[in-house]
């Protein structure tokens, strides 16, 4: 393997690991805020229901240009990398 991909690799994995921490944290300060705030039962299905209406809309798209923006560097770095 190219010393190159290793780096890449690398960066991608650090650059991930980072997204995925701060989106953990801002999970954790909305579960806090909503502990703090004396949520209810009902806020609470009020929300996952809403949540289970518009999540579909909302985040389908995102993950669909997610995974054709990747695919499309994948390939055009395995074509680099072979023509290399």
């Amino acid at each position: 393997m190219s010393m190159g991909l290793i780096v890449f690799l690398i960066i991608l994995f650090i650059i991930t690991m980072l997204l995925t921490f701060y989106a953990f944290k801002i999970e954790e300060s909305k579960m806090k805020h909503y502990k703090d705030a004396g949520d209810t039962v009902e806020n609470e299905l009020k929300r996952s229901l809403e949540y289970e209406a518009t999540s579909v809309k909302k985040y389908i798209p995102i993950q669909i240009w997610m995974y054709v923006i990747t695919t499309i560097l994948s390939i055009a770095l395995i074509v680099y990398y072979f023509l290399k």
